[in-house]
């Protein structure tokens, strides 16, 4: 027993001891809290608590076992968690420690979360311990540890709508797939809560329903007629069932029944002439009735294929056109407008209506000769053959345009421009030559435009051994070339002819292109007659045309512009075709679509349009997104009237009627015919009436008189002068038609001239054309049976359509004798004229002799001349003195009081005057008096004496005074010695 206490004894002071150890132990903190890493954690908006995961725990080995067997220990203060701290800035959050002993602990709320400002947040929180001692020394703190809270959401908003008002339009008849969207938003921030689930329409029997997306769409067919326009409430309504706070109003008009076209279009369009580019379309826009476009393509075409050769052209000559495109030498026209000068045209068909071009007609029987000379046929070197040609249908036999053939014997065709089959084939066989080879002979083109019955401009550069096409200025190649051998060496003088091909029908036939053909008209050796119309054919040796110049001539004057707006240029394509007459536009946008068509205009830049309609149609192509073409819209048609232009009347005056000695027209210079020649070009237009206010009361009597009117020069070119020969043509071994050729080229200007006058051609000013006709002369070296010659002056305008008055000129050869001296300045009377019982009186100080005296006998026109002249003056010295005569009388009268007043018969009256013996003094009286008398018995008197006055001054010049008074006082001188008293 004492033995077994002592043991228990022992064992139970070891455990009180181990005990007291670990007591004083565990009152030393030597360890850390713990926490986890990352805790998650969830929060509603309406709540403060946070629900973690994991809880928030945390862990302190310093803490003593809970149980220790059989007696409980009290916990030290060493291992108790005294509290959590969060870091970051302003969280809105805070953590608690529910028991210190077990470290547990809650993240609580500060104040109320708004899930809508922030979902989510994340912060750090640390856990530390009570630490030794009653005042806490040696705390110790846990690691880090982050939390993420997220805030859960309360329906707490209702759906509002984006619009306060939603407004459509629809058109009548037809079923949409959606008429327009309403859209509702929600303000809170979760998916549930935020999303809007259902759209309703409120309003009660409305043919209309919405979907969930708010889309609405019509149920059945609207009508205009039933209901212009529909009214409707619509509400939202959130995931979470809120309806929409507000209800909103959907307004969807009904339209009559669309019809896509253009809107705003003028069907006839006037254009004046001069005034510059007109829009077409100011007002026009596109109708597509609400379809989604996306795109679009106009086409606006302006039809000029009946004006001239297929639009407005400079209508002057082909050969001033050349030269006002640039090709200044070598060009020959063969088919010219006919003159006197060149009248192989004459009798050809033409337009006659001198508003477009000299066009010339071949219906398959006439065919016109060159005359030789015209055309060099030396065809070695370059050279281009160029024409306008309208053609069609085809035909299977050979239609000739130009063709240069043998003139006798053979049927060899040397070289031609022919149709075939819609072909265009040009033969050209080279002259003999060393070497017999094959050469390139035909060139074929096969072309479209040779039998589509409209004007082409055809020009033909021949470079041998290659021929290069331009239609239209298009470039195109042969699709065919044949060769043929060298002609045969011969004589042969050829024939060149249009219109057909001169063929001799002797039997030589082997190198004919095909047998004669059967002819009409008389026309036995033509044949391959062309059937269409030509103009301008040019033949240009030495030189080929080059591009620019190819497309001047065929430039028209009229056409379609446009200038793009810089807002729309970007987004609109326009392109032209080559002359101008239609365009296309591209593009997506409507609006901008629009304004490009309202700056679409007309453009004449001819000074006198050929007046007329030209057709104008747009044609468009509307695309949409879902279609290829959606929209059908309707061509738009209408015209452009050009109204008829201000036509210029050309007037030339001048001198019509003179006399010259016959020394100047038989001298070098000769006479010149137009010396005051004035070229004057007016237009009559009407304008307003301005009514004076004296006038006024005038005017009521005669209200219909609006308008006056007046005449204004206008400038503007010539292109020829031509200056006939009336009577008989001019004989070339005497007389002539003369000016000097550098004064022509100076000004650009050709001549020609013939025994029916001269031509002066191209295009130029009117003062320079007055300038060179001012220097024409006529020369005449035998005058001795010439008494007068007339001539007639005519000048155009745009090749014949504007014509000036005949201005007709008529020029009297004065013959004068040779002079001889006798006594006191007298005229002796000549033999073959009756002698009178006056003195004679010299005429403009044409002295007439003897004819015994004089050397040459006169020839019959000067004998009538002479005694036409003196007959002449007789007249006028009897009735000068008989008014004299009569002045006197009444001055006697006056100074006697008239005393004695007689009756006097003058059928047998004879004076005795002495001229002499009141000179003096009356003189000035006499003068006057004459002149008088002389206006009043009329103006053949005037215009002789003006002639002879003329004549007098150019020949004698001009006299001092005092010579003149001598001359006129000696005139006055009587010789007695004839007279009886």
């Amino acid at each position: 027993m004492r033995f077994l206490g002592n043991k228990q004894l022992a064992s139970a002071v070891g455990l009180v001891l181990g005990l007291l150890c670990a007591v004083k132990a565990a009152k030393v903190n030597k360890h850390k809290p713990w926490i986890e890493t990352t805790y998650h954690g969830i929060v509603t908006e309406n709540d403060d608590k946070v629900l973690l995961d994991p809880p928030l725990i945390a862990l302190d080995k310093d803490a003593p076992l809970r149980y220790a067997e059989s007696f409980e220990v009290t916990l030290t203060k060493e291992g108790e968690i005294c509290g959590f701290r969060i870091h970051g800035q302003n969280v809105p959050f805070e953590a608690v420690v529910l028991d210190k002993s077990t470290g547990e602990g809650v993240i609580r709320a500060k104040d109320k979360l708004d899930c809508e400002l922030q979902k989510e947040h994340t912060f750090t929180i640390q856990a530390y311990d009570c630490g030794e001692g009653p005042d806490g020394a040696n705390m110790k703190k846990s690691h880090k540890a982050t939390v993420h809270i997220q805030v859960n959401d309360i329906n707490e908003y209702s759906p509002v709508f984006k619009e306060k008002t939603y407004k459509a339009t629809v058109l009548e008849g037809k079923k949409y797939d959606s008429i327009l969207k309403v859209e509702a938003v929600d303000a809170d921030c979760s998916f549930q809560f935020s999303q809007i689930c259902n759209y309703e329409i409120v309003t009660p029997d409305v043919p209309f329903t919405i979907d969930k997306d708010g889309f609405i769409k019509n149920t059945e067919k609207l009508s205009y007629g039933k209901e212009h326009m529909y009214k409707l409430t619509v509400t939202a309504y959130d995931c979470g069932k809120n309806r929409a706070s507000e209800d909103v109003l959907v307004k969807i008009s009904v339209k009559p029944t669309c019809k896509p076209s253009w809107q705003g279009f003028n069907k006839r369009i006037e254009y004046e002439p001069g005034t510059g580019s007109l829009a077409l379309f100011p007002s026009m826009h596109l109708e597509t009735c609400d379809e989604p476009v996306s795109s679009i393509r106009a086409s606006v075409e302006l039809e000029t294929n009946h004006i001239g050769k297929g639009c407005d052209r400079d209508t002057y000559s082909e050969k001033s056109l050349h030269k006002l495109c640039g090709a200044t030498s070598g060009t020959v026209e063969l088919l010219p407008a006919p003159s006197s000068s060149a009248n192989w045209t004459i009798g050809l068909p033409t337009d006659n209506g001198h508003d477009s071009d000299q066009v010339f007609e071949f219906n398959g029987t006439q065919a016109i000769k060159v005359p030789n000379g015209v055309v060099s046929t030396n065809l070695k070197e370059p050279f281009t053959i160029s024409v306008w040609m309208r053609h069609g249908p085809g035909a299977h036999e050979k239609e000739t345009i130009l063709c240069n053939s043998d003139k006798t014997d053979m049927n060899r065709h040397h070289y031609s421009l022919y149709v075939h089959n819609c072909r265009l084939i040009f033969l050209l066989r080279q002259d003999p030559s060393e070497a017999e080879t094959y050469k390139p002979a035909e060139f074929h083109w096969k072309l479209d435009q040779v039998c589509d019955k409209e004007w082409h401009h055809y020009v033909l550069n021949v470079e041998f051994p290659t021929a290069s096409l331009f239609v239209d200025g298009t470039t195109f190649e042969p699709f065919l070339v044949t060769e043929d051998y060298p002609l045969h060496a011969t004589k042969i003088e050829t024939q060149l002819t249009i219109g057909a091909c001169w063929q001799e029908n002797s039997g030589h036939d082997n190198e004919t292109e095909t047998a004669p053909e059967p002819t009409s008209g008389g026309n036995a050796r033509m044949a391959q007659f062309f059937r269409g119309n030509l103009a301008g054919l040019i033949i240009r040796s030495g030189k080929l045309e080059n591009k620019k110049v190819i497309d001047c001539l065929y430039t028209c004057k009229e056409g379609l512009d446009v200038q793009l707006p810089e807002e729309v240029a970007s987004s609109v394509k326009v392109e032209f075709n080559p002359n101008q007459s239609s365009l296309t536009v591209e593009g997506e946008d409507i609006d901008a679509f629009d304004k490009v068509m309202q700056h679409i205009s007309y453009l004449n830049s001819r000074q006198f349009p050929t007046p007329g309609i030209r057709h104008l149609r747009v044609a468009t192509t509307v695309k949409c997104f879902n279609e290829d073409a959606c929209v059908s819209v309707p061509d738009a048609e209408g015209y452009v009237m050009v109204l008829q232009p201000e036509e210029p009347k050309i007037s030339l005056s001048g001198i019509d009627h003179f006399a010259r000695s016959a020394a100047e027209f038989e001298s070098q210079e000769g006479v010149t015919l137009f010396p005051e020649l004035r070229i004057v070009s007016t237009i009559t237009r009407e304008v307003e009436a301005d009514t004076e206010p004296e006038a006024a009361d005038g005017a009521d009597d005669d209200p219909t008189v609006q308008e006056t009117v007046v005449s204004e020069e206008i400038m503007h070119n010539l292109d020829f002068c031509e200056v006939s020969v009336m009577g008989e043509e001019l004989d070339g071994e005497h007389e002539s038609l003369e000016m000097d050729p550098s004064q022509l080229k100076q000004r650009a200007l050709e001549m020609s001239s013939s025994n029916l006058g001269l031509i002066i051609t191209g295009v130029n000013t009117m003062a320079n054309y007055e300038q060179v006709l001012h220097l024409i002369r006529y020369k005449n070296w035998h005058t001795e049976a010439l008494f007068d010659r007339k001539f007639k002056l005519v000048c155009s305008e745009l090749n014949g359509r504007y014509i000036s008055n005949d201005f007709k000129v008529e020029v009297n050869v004065i013959h004068t004798a040779v002079p001889v001296e006798h006594a006191n300045n007298a005229m002796v009377q000549p033999s073959f004229i009756n002698p009178v019982h006056h003195a004679s009186v010299d005429l403009s100080g044409h002295n007439l002799v003897n004819a015994h005296q004089a050397s040459v006998v006169p020839s019959a026109a000067t004998v009538v001349i002479v005694v036409c002249v003196s007959f002449l003056v007789f007249m006028i010295v009897l009735g000068v003195f008989r008014i004299r005569a009569a002045h006197q009388r009444t001055m006697r009268d006056q100074e006697n009081g008239k005393e004695n007043e007689m009756d006097w018969d003058d059928s047998a009256l004879t004076i005795t005057v002495n001229p002499m013996e009141t000179y003096e003094d009356q003189h000035s009286s006499e003068e006057e008096e004459e002149e008088e008398e002389e206006s009043e018995d009329g103006e053949e008197e005037d215009d002789i004496t003006s002639a002879e006055s003329e004549t007098s001054e150019d020949e004698e010049g001009g006299e001092p005074e005092d010579q003149q008074a001598a001359s006129r006082q000696q005139q006055l001188e009587w010789d007695d010695s004839t007279l009886t008293y």
